[in-house]
């Protein structure tokens, strides 16, 4: 096991790294934190962490970068993620609560997420297959056309239009009929168990509307099952460009990585595992599973039950405050869509 003092060495390393973007001596170190020991000594920590693969000499000089086991290290040590300021928190509750519906959330999120950590912000729209139904509406369009307009308790609306096979004109009391069995019947309940719960109301309306009836089971059902229901959102992608140089290989690598958005739902899906209550997922460098984000860092923790949000930026990236930012944010924005 590393030693304290080794530890409070590669502490001062990467924060200096993160601040400057250059190259850390053990000079640099002794004049810029207060570690109590000889320089022969922090030379001697310093030799014994490159030993140990955490920190590494980029060229020639004598100034030492920490590697990704490196950066691992600093953020499992950490004792706690430094809460945001006052502030902070009373300006993002703020900038939030403006929202008017869940495109405006997820909009305004990613910007400033962005904003508070200089990366690039993500955030997954809330599951349709993890969400319960608020309201369903049935909106008759001429001829046998029928829009089914699908609200969920997390703000999200979603709309098929749908042939019930007959005209509707004049069928206004029909449709207001089904529209309130239909709801009795789901409101509440998660949209998955829907097409259960609608099938004794099928059963229950009068022959002329059963047919009207299958077919908005059958919409909410496709809504239900949309294996591509998942959408991403990005904001900041110009704060990479800002970086260039953190990127050992292709910055445009990257950047075409976090347009592929089923990666980034598959990475922050499967970050969501390691993740419980509002605690906050680290993947650093070659952890990242996918080539292209391997010179990365991506930071995530989910909001309420059905949604992800998070950052991406260079592993030299200022941990314990974007990861306060991606926790404190989260916080929020499951409050308000649970509101």
């Amino acid at each position: 096991m590393i030693e304290e003092r080794r530890l409070a060495v590669l502490r001062a390393i990467v924060q200096d790294y993160v601040s400057t973007s250059e190259p850390v001596g053990s000079k640099a170190l002794l004049e810029r934190h207060r570690l109590g020991v000889s320089a022969a000594t922090v030379r001697n920590d310093m030799a014994a962490l490159e030993e140990e693969g955490l920190i590494t000499a980029p060229h020639t000089s004598a100034g030492r970068v920490p590697t990704d086991a490196g950066y691992r290290l600093f953020v499992d040590r950490l004792s706690a993620v430094k809460p945001l300021t006052r502030g902070e928190r009373v300006a993002i509750e703020r900038f939030l609560h403006g929202a008017h519906d869940l495109d405006d959330v997820v909009g305004r999120t990613t910007r400033l997420l962005s904003s508070l950590t200089h990366q690039v912000a993500v955030m997954a729209y809330p599951s349709l297959s993890r969400s319960t139904v608020r309201h369903i509406e049935l909106v008759p369009l001429g001829g046998p056309r029928l829009m089914v307009v699908l609200i969920v308790d997390t703000g999200r609306v979603e709309q098929r239009v749908v042939d019930v096979g007959r005209d509707l004109a004049g069928s206004e009391e029909l449709v207001a009929n089904l529209r309130n069995r239909v709801n009795a019947a789901a409101v509440g309940h998660p949209l998955p168990a829907v097409q259960a719960r609608l099938l004794p109301v099928i059963d229950a309306v009068p022959e002329e509307s059963r047919a009207v009836a299958r077919a908005v089971n059958v919409a909410l059902a496709d809504a239900a099952h949309e294996e591509s229901d998942d959408r991403v959102a990005l904001a900041g992608t110009a704060n990479l460009a800002r970086v260039g140089s953190d990127f050992p290989t292709s910055l445009s690598d990257v950047l075409d990585a976090l347009e592929e958005h089923v990666v980034l739902l598959r990475l922050m899906g499967s970050m969501s595992t390691l993740t419980d209550g509002d605690a906050v997922a680290v993947s650093i460098g070659g952890e990242n599973l996918y080539e292209p984000l391997r010179t990365t860092s991506v930071i995530t923790t989910n909001y309420g039950a059905t949604g992800g949000l998070g950052v991406v930026g260079p592993t030299r990236m200022d941990y314990p405050h974007a990861m306060a930012a991606v926790r404190t944010v989260a916080h929020y924005v499951a409050e308000i869509l649970d509101g």
